[in-house]
């Protein structure tokens, strides 16, 4: 993994060479290549023994032309400016290439939430609730969760700004639990599409997903549930990982039982049918038919790509290539689904939340799941048809090409006020 690399400068290198495709003028890309706002901010609670403690935090607001800012709050000691302008940016094009009216937008905390209690926390939170308020709104700027955040968060940040704007507005916020006005399916949208895009693919490719080998680093909510859908497929999944190491059975793992020794020890590590310890790099160098980086940015640099066996990648992360390994992997005729399409279940199910929440009536999971599968397949034919007529090596590239397209009409049919 190589930490030096700015994940904002990869969006914009991502997106040039998709522009070079295109006939938009310089000037409306580069408006695409930058984030329209970014709130920095220094939060400070009182922790459980009395102290003070300061935690910086971030709010970038990167393109509403197609909808309000939609996007994720992470909590993690490596959040940086740069990361969340950039995952801002991702979910800018994330959103348009699903063809759903929203924007894109990402937050972030520079803490480790394993050093805190959940009284600490939920300060945190609420603190950051309280800086986000003038932002944040149903018609403005939908928060999410992302990276160590999840249903609680949501939870607080929903009951906070309904407390200081005296109001009742559950879609301020999407990735909630059920009983604040959460959605059906939202906890397996992400590992759903991560699969749901590798069978299109493997489809595609007139590759058999049946029996196909499968690798998953990051063994967090996206990873463990592409791991579990992608196994009742018909897939093998062989090998898994999370921040402590990786485990490997060439025979074929439970997902699930991996899960299960996780939320008991904290690691798939010592999971009793892994008959092999690896480490984080060793399962991304597997020889398998799929692999699922499904951790955080910049996991595969051009070095490592160089090792990399896999036929296809789904990412289920955000970021996990540096363009470098991007252009390696292009060359060894290796398929990327690029995480803008491949993890956008979150982001379609969120706006499912969102909509829901406008009208006040709520979906079952059979419609959920339907309507997330007929977006996502459709998302998929439109990247393949870009692909080809354009006659481009590289699906992240078709990718970008058709979301910027639909960003930039978005824009310029709008017009320019002032």
């Amino acid at each position: 993994m190589t930490e030096g690399v700015n994940p904002f400068e990869s969006l914009q290198s991502q997106i040039d060479e998709a522009a070079a495709h295109l006939e938009i003028g310089d000037d409306v890309i580069e408006r695409l290549k930058h984030p329209e706002r970014v709130l920095e901010t220094n939060l400070t609670i009182e922790t459980d023994d009395g102290d003070l403690e300061r935690f910086k935090a971030f709010r970038s607001q990167f393109n509403n032309d197609r909808g309000p800012y939609k996007g994720g709050i992470r909590y993690h000691p490596q959040v940086s400016r740069d990361e969340v302008k950039a995952l801002s940016g991702w979910m800018t094009y994330k959103t348009a290439i699903v063809g759903i009216p929203l924007g894109g937008g990402k937050g972030g905390i520079i803490i480790d939430p394993d050093d805190y209690s959940e009284a600490e926390l939920e300060r945190v939170t609420r603190s950051f609730a309280k800086e986000l308020r003038p932002l944040i709104g149903e018609d403005r700027d939908i928060p999410a969760p992302d990276v160590n955040t999840g249903q609680r968060e949501m939870n607080w940040i929903k009951d906070t700004y309904e407390a200081l704007e005296n109001t009742t507005e559950p879609g301020v916020i999407t990735g909630k639990n059920i009983a604040s006005g959460g959605s059906e399916g939202r906890v397996e949208a992400t590992g759903r599409s991560t699969v749901l895009t590798a069978r299109e693919a493997f489809d595609y490719l007139d590759k058999d997903l049946e029996g196909a080998t499968v690798a998953v680093q990051g063994y967090g909510n996206a990873g463990w549930i592409a791991a579990k859908l992608i196994d009742r497929m018909g897939a093998t999944v062989v090998a898994v990982s999370d921040s402590s190491g990786g485990i490997y059975n060439q025979s074929g793992l439970d997902p699930v039982a991996a899960k299960d020794h996780k939320n008991e020890t904290g690691s798939v590590v010592g999971y009793e049918e892994g008959e092999e310890e690896l480490t984080n790099e060793d399962v991304l160098t597997l020889d398998v038919d799929l692999l699922i980086p499904a951790a955080l940015e910049n996991a595969i640099d051009a070095d490592l790509a160089e090792d990399v066996q896999a036929d296809v990648i789904s990412e289920a992360a955000n970021g996990p290539l540096t363009p470098e390994a991007d252009a390696t992997l292009e060359e060894k005729d290796v398929f990327v689904i690029p995480d803008i399409l491949a993890n956008a279940g979150g982001v379609t199910v969120s706006y499912f939340e969102w909509v829901q929440n406008r009208q006040r009536f709520y979906w079952t999971e059979q419609r959920v799941n339907e309507e997330l599968e007929e977006i996502i397949v459709d998302a998929f034919d439109a990247l393949v048809a870009t692909l080809e007529e354009y006659d481009l090596d590289n699906p992240r590239t078709a990718a970008y090409v058709v979301a910027i397209r639909r960003v930039a009409e978005s824009f310029e049919e709008a017009g320019t006020f002032p």
